[in-house]
Formats: C-alpha cells, structure tokens, sequence
C-alpha cells in the first residue's frame, strides 16, 4: 500500500478556495481509502503529485489491488471508499446489487487489453491451450465474448484464474501458452507471443469494455465535496493528457511518475498510453457514457455474465449504479 501524508489545515482551505465548499474543520475528519490498480492512465501522475490529498484536504490511504474483484470485495467490505474497477467487476457488483455508484469513466478499452498466446496462428489453435486471465475481470469477460464469437467453447480451453503478476511470474516459467490480460503484463507477453484478438476487436464483437471509477453511496453522501474534489482532479489529469498526448513522451515527468507507480518500462508508457481512449470530464455526462451509454454496457454485460453463469440475475435497471452528479459538479466547480 502506498500511503500519502495527510496535508493540513491549509491544504484543506486551498481546496476550498476550488471548489468553495470544502471547510478546513470537515477535510481534517476525513480518511479517503481508494483502492487503485497499476494500470497505465493519467491519473497515476496526480496520484504521485499527491494532487488528490491537496485538492480534498483529506487523508488518503492508497490500498494497491491486482484486479477489480478484490477492489469491489474491499468496497463490499467498507475498507476502500472510491475504487478503479472494470467494467465486468462493476456489473456483478451492480447485479448483486452493492450500494455503490460509478463516478468517472476512466478509459474505454481497446489494445491496452489483449489475448495473446504462442503456437497459435488462427483462434481453432487455442484448443487444448492453458489461457490464464483474471476471472470476473474485463479481460475475462472480453475472452469470453472472443470464443463466443468464434464458436469456441470455453471447456475445449483450459482456462486458469490469474492475477497479472500471477499470469507474468507463469508466463515467465513456461506454464501458460497466453494469456487475456492488460498493461504493463501484456506489453511483456505480447515480445514473444501473437496477439490473438484486443479488446478493440471484442467491441466490435458487441462487447465494448471500460475501466471506471466507483465510490461507496455511503461515503459519497457523507463526504460529496471531497468526491467532487477528486472527479475533478481526475478530469484535470485526463484534459492535461489530451490537450497534447506528445508532451507525454518518454522522457517526460509525466512518463517517469507512471512507471515508477505501475512498473512499465518509462518508455513504453506514451504507445501503452495509446491503448485506452480517454474521456474528459466535459464528456462524461454525455449520453455515450455517463449520461446513458454506461447503462447501457453493464446493462448488456450483466446479460451475458448470466448467460455465462458468471452472476445470478439481471436487474432490471442499472441506472441507480451509474450518476452523472459528481461530473457534473466537478465541471461547476472550475
């Protein structure tokens, strides 16, 4: 876990002075726990800058997770507030119907994700295979979708519940033939093996993926200038990087603070920064994502985690899960 020093009363009255509602006396009361994952975005740069502390004046305890199961079984728990979670762990968070709400759109998934595998030149040749992937992940998810197209069983694999440093440490030792899998793991997976199908392929397939950020319905309403404060600082970090993806070179600042958080190679962060495409915060509330899009994707992803057997049962409405206020306000707040 990676912790940041609470700042005090004057950072408080700095975010204040922001979003003009934050009050130093409420930010000293306030413990954030975000659960994030090591996965190549610009918010790793403001979370290194230990911008999101400066801007909601509160403590906050960075809890590391190796896939978004463990970060919803956190949030589950009351141990993490705001969490980085995709897609597919979202639905079956909603689906089991967890008090939780979807904040940001983080990045829609596209190469960053990908099934990648050795001795295999057409998708018939991952018969037999052992494929690794997170289960109840994006990933997970999207290879599912990859065989159902392809009409593969998933039985006729041999299809093994990693976790990123899991599938790189058995790739590694020669104990996998691929894996379905994000950056930075399958940047080092993908120098020895083909890429059999990215997640840019899969939505076309009908099952678009994406990364968000979550938080508590508990903590929010308790705490909503301090949720606001990091939608914002987030939707900053998102503008910085697509106002000029050049600038974030490798040998940029920028490039430097996201490697040395998620452990890429520095000079593979600008073309790993490539493989999502991220949203702004002006676009957030839009009706292709927050604003009815997102719905619409849990929507069809709960549909066919059940076919799957991956969840009990659908909702019948998914808008409860997905809120369009904290962008809203963080754009107000400018």
């Amino acid at each position: 876990m990676t912790s940041f020093t609470r700042r005090t009363v004057l950072a408080a009255s700095a975010a204040f002075a922001v979003l003009g509602a934050v009050s130093a006396a409420h930010a000293e009361d306030v413990t954030l726990n975000i659960g994030w994952q090591q996965i190549v975005e610009p918010s790793r740069v403001p979370q290194a800058d230990g911008a999101y502390e400066k801007a909601t004046g509160a403590k906050i305890n960075w809890q590391k997770f190796d896939g978004g199961a463990d970060v919803i079984a956190a949030v589950a728990a009351g141990s993490v507030d705001i969490g980085y979670v995709g897609s597919s762990p979202l639905t079956a968070a909603a689906s089991r119907e967890l008090p939780i709400e979807t904040i940001y759109v983080v990045g829609l998934i596209g190469p960053s994700e990908a099934l990648a595998a050795k001795g295999v030149e057409k998708p018939e040749d991952l018969i037999g295979k052992k494929i690794a992937t997170p289960f109840v992940s994006t990933a997970h998810y999207s290879l599912l979708t990859a065989l159902k197209h392809w009409n593969i069983d998933p039985k006729q694999l041999q299809i093994l519940n990693l976790r990123p440093p899991e599938i790189a440490a058995a790739w590694e030792r020669g104990d996998i033939d691929g894996a379905y899998v994000w950056d930075p793991v399958l940047a080092e997976i993908k120098k020895t093996a083909k890429v059999v199908a990215t997640s840019s392929d899969v939505a076309t397939w009908g099952g678009p993926t994406f990364d968000a950020w979550i938080v508590r319905k508990e903590f929010a309403e308790a705490h909503p200038d301090v949720v606001t404060a990091f939608v914002k600082v987030t939707g900053e970090a998102y503008a910085s990087y697509r106002s000029d993806p050049a600038k974030w070179d490798a040998k940029s600042p920028e490039a430097e603070k996201i490697a040395r958080l998620t452990g890429a190679k520095q000079d593979e962060v600008p073309e790993l920064l490539k493989g999502y495409y991220f949203p702004k915060l002006d676009e957030q509330a839009g009706a292709d994502l927050l604003g009815g899009g997102t719905v619409k994707a849990v929507t069809a992803t709960a549909a066919f985690l059940k076919e799957q057997g991956k969840i009990p049962s659908v909702l019948a409405d998914y808008g409860p899960y997905v809120s369009t206020r904290w962008v809203t306000q963080a754009l107000a707040a400018k």
